[in-house]
């Protein structure tokens, strides 16, 4: 998503455009990623200590998804021009609801966990792959979207093995996510700087 170069804006969007484009993706970036990694703390202190908070927490990963997906997309041109994430919304919509239901059974959990994370990691990395042609700068995010595929594969194998999980073993997912976020935001940041000096 990040737009390839300030100074060549991408073909037929003026140079203010881009950069006002680039601002809203950079700010959004930093979103994402500092709600990631508050969740992760949460995750780490009262999520794994007090059940309701990890209940809660648990439900609310996959929906805020959903959520930031919508804000996303209607920042760049709506659903039509970016049906993965429409996709990704009604992935993440499902995902939460079914968490919420199976909140009785870590295990069950886990394995919703794995197939939503495989899905919505294919889908952020068509995104990614999709919007290089236009803004350049996305390997952050299709290495993301990759590795959040083979973490979903994981996390539903480990599903039916042995021992009960818990919220710890899907925060370091989350911390991933948080991190290729804030690397995509300080990509953007210092490609700016850069563009402007």
């Amino acid at each position: 998503m990040a737009l390839q170069v300030l100074g060549n804006s991408p073909r037929g969007i003026p140079r203010n455009a881009a950069i006002s484009a680039q601002s809203e993706l950079r700010n959004y970036y930093y979103l994402r990623a500092g709600v990631a990694a508050l969740w992760v703390a949460a995750a780490f202190t009262v999520g794994k200590s007090l059940p309701p908070v990890a209940s809660t927490l648990l439900v609310a990963y996959p929906a805020w998804d959903a959520l930031a997906n919508v804000i996303d997309a209607k920042r760049n041109g709506g659903f039509a021009r970016n049906q993965t994430q429409l996709v990704n919304v009604a992935v993440s919509g499902v995902t939460a609801l079914a968490v919420a239901v199976t909140l009785s059974n870590m295990n069950t959990v886990l394995g919703v966990f794995g197939v939503w994370a495989t899905l919505a990691g294919l889908l952020q990395l068509a995104t990614g792959v999709g919007r290089w042609r236009t803004s350049g700068a996305q390997w952050a995010m299709i290495l993301s979207g990759a590795q959040s595929a083979l973490a979903g594969c994981l996390f539903v194998a480990r599903a039916f093995g042995p021992g009960r999980p818990g919220i710890v073993d899907i925060a370091p997912y989350a911390a991933f996510g948080a991190f290729y976020f804030l690397v995509s935001a300080l990509l953007l940041t210092f490609r700016r700087k850069a563009s402007t000096a």
